[in-house]
């Protein structure tokens, strides 16, 4: 049992401990947000983030602030959503795979070769499909700001160059902890392996796992090239990342706030692309210096294998049609 001077001193470190835990403070009548997520600072999105940040410092002219916390430095990805829903922090990034525990439609935007370009991915996500699907996890305390680019995922392995499909057999793949993640790689003839990100580069290096698949800045700022001498670029989905915020910390917002940090975001997207697309090259030009062996396989025999995927949501009217929609937006 406490003594009554150790109980005194718990009352008294108590609100301290709230406010450090809140993910939405006040100081000196500026609101401040934090923002966690698990990549390196050098990532194109996390500088995405970093613009967002500024954007809003501007336009709300001092009164609103966002700290950020990148490389895991709060958390893995899962304890961060867990850490939004609760409002204990206020903004994470999740890829959008992650959000299918969620709501069944996000399954769609995982697809293999659902989108026909960038800019019909681009046209989907800044779109009326976009919008709804930001706002379809509300009721999980969890609103969507926006999408980021996030490239096109496609396989790297360790020593086996992936040329056709068959290459995959027999191979453990890292994937996301997403249902149609894994079902991908299954189509494909590979064994899928969920391995959070943050443990993937041991994973590898120990053998754990055959390969994995992302897209190229990751590839890069994750030092997975260190390990993984082969990349395929057969870039079979474009998976976004999201910007969420917790609805515990937006609901407290007032209608203003609302708007500056719904524009920052907004106007994040534009420069993110920018950089996203200059990252792309120089990681792929950085990781060809280090020894990797880039080869671009015919997609075609790809897609052909998860065909069957696709036609699978017949069965599931609702997401089927979501499909037909995504197909019906012009590039």
């Amino acid at each position: 049992m406490f003594e009554k001077n150790n109980l005194f001193k718990c009352l008294l470190i108590l609100p301290v401990m709230v406010a450090l835990l809140s993910g939405c403070a006040l100081k000196n009548e500026k609101t401040i947000l934090k923002l966690s997520h698990g990549l390196e600072p050098s990532h194109p999105v996390h500088k995405g983030m970093v613009e967002m940040a500024n954007r809003l410092d501007e336009i709300s002219e001092g009164k609103m602030a966002i700290e950020i916390y990148p490389s895991g430095q709060l958390g893995s990805e899962q304890q961060n959503v867990e850490l939004l829903q609760i409002g204990s922090l206020a903004i994470t990034k999740v890829s959008a795979a992650v959000l299918e525990s969620f709501t069944d439609n996000f399954q769609v935007l995982g697809l293999p070769y659902i989108f026909r370009s960038k800019q019909h991915s681009f046209n989907v996500l800044d779109g009326e499909i976009g919008e709804e699907l930001l706002l379809s996890t509300e009721q999980f305390n969890v609103r969507g700001l926006c999408f980021y680019d996030a490239g096109s995922r496609s396989f790297y392995t360790l020593d086996t160059p992936i040329e056709t499909p068959d290459d995959l057999i027999g191979l453990k793949l890292r994937v996301m902890k997403s249902q149609t993640a894994m079902e991908l790689v299954k189509a494909m003839g590979g064994s899928p392996t969920p391995i959070s990100w943050g443990e993937l580069y041991t994973a590898l290096q120990s053998g754990v796992v055959d390969g994995a698949e992302n897209n190229p800045p990751s590839f890069y700022t994750s030092h997975h090239y260190e390990v993984c001498r082969y990349y395929s670029l057969n870039e079979h989905t474009m998976v976004p990342d999201v910007l969420i915020i917790s609805t515990v910390v937006w609901d407290k917002l007032s209608g203003q706030e609302k708007e500056w940090l719904q524009q920052a975001a907004d106007e994040s997207v534009i420069r993110q692309r920018e950089l996203w697309a200059e990252s792309e090259k120089e990681s792929l030009k950085k990781v060809q210096e280090a020894g990797v062996k880039i080869n671009y396989p015919d997609k075609e025999p790809f897609a052909k294998k998860v065909e069957p995927m696709i036609e699978s949501y017949r069965s599931k009217p609702e997401l089927y049609d979501l499909i037909q929609r995504i197909k019906a937006v012009e590039d």
